[in-house]
């Protein structure tokens, strides 16, 4: 009797690290930042306003909860506002870096799952490699290549392709390859650890039956990485929606992106209020993906079963 009970204490706290490890980093957070998000700016410390006040007691927690409204939520969901435009933007350019993205990494993933064995942890460690480098001067590095004066420009012009540099800085262009360069491994393990699973057999059988490599692709190798298409997409599409530092600093003044608003509104116009709504829709809009992902999972587990 004693020995279950203290294995059901041990599952018990098992199953309690995480769930406190979530209330801690990201709930307790969240609620802090929602709270913020129904204050009002005022020209105080903190700047908010208002905080609750535990010695007033009951009175002091019915004042707190009748100075709470969401003023601040219609006021960035107002259309002559930039914020609904910030947002339909970021979803637009995170789209578009996702499919390079897949464009770009499944090719990858396809070659290094079916290289030699031999070779591919060394493959898998180029993929890698990049996150060994500050991701601030990776991109920094982007400037020195795509800056008019850049190594691509001159490349281009000494090799006679341009007469002209091209303007690439500072444009969208950029933006898109600040992204898929610096995402490109977050879509390339999930696929590799899906076409790396895959049981070539079927492929042998499908040849055998005389169907082309092409065809074979598109009905037995694609399908079955889907999972790893799902999570990469998930993995690269979430953080880039939120991307401040990429469109700032390779982007121009008309590179529009939630990420960048929110910065502006907590650093120039210093109001933690609007920032903190801003930051909580950026959450929901960003749990809508996920959300519908595992809800496809679950049904798939239940097809299976």
């Amino acid at each position: 009797m004693a020995m279950a009970g203290e294995k059901g204490r041990g599952r018990w706290f098992v199953i309690a690290v995480p769930y406190l490890w979530l209330l801690a980093l990201f709930l307790a957070p969240f609620l802090i930042v929602f709270k913020i998000s129904l204050s009002q700016d005022v020209v105080a410390q903190p700047p908010y306003a208002p905080t609750l006040d535990l010695a007033q007691g009951w009175a002091g927690f019915t004042e707190f909860l009748s100075g709470l409204s969401f003023a601040n939520y219609g006021y960035v969901l107002d259309f002559s506002n930039e914020f609904l435009e910030a947002y339909g933007s970021s979803l637009i350019i995170a789209s578009i870096s996702t499919v390079l993205l897949l464009l770009v990494g499944y090719p990858i993933a396809y070659a290094m799952a079916r290289a030699p064995r031999s070779i591919q942890p060394t493959l898998l460690m180029l993929v890698i490699l990049p996150f060994w480098t500050s991701f601030l001067i990776r991109v920094y590095a982007w400037i020195g290549i795509l800056s008019q004066e850049g190594l691509l420009n001159q490349a281009l012009l000494a090799l006679g392709v341009i007469d002209t540099p091209l303007e690439i800085l500072n444009t969208n262009l950029a933006v898109y390859i600040g992204i898929v360069y610096s995402y490109l491994p977050f879509m390339v393990l999930p696929l590799y650890a899906a076409l790396e699973k895959l049981d070539l057999t079927l492929l042998e059988a499908a040849a055998d039956l005389g169907c082309p490599p092409a065809k074979a692709f598109w009905t037995i190798t694609f399908p079955l990485s889907l999972p790893g298409v799902a999570a990469g997409a998930l993995l690269c599409f979430i953080p880039a929606v939120g991307e401040f530092v990429i469109p700032d600093l390779l982007g121009g003044s008309d590179t529009l992106m939630i990420g960048k608003s929110l910065w502006t509104e907590f650093t120039v116009n210093r109001s933690w209020t609007v920032s903190s709504a801003v930051a909580v829709l950026l959450l929901l809009v960003l749990v809508i993906p996920i959300v519908i992902y595992q809800n496809i999972q679950q049904r798939e587990l239940e097809a299976g079963k």
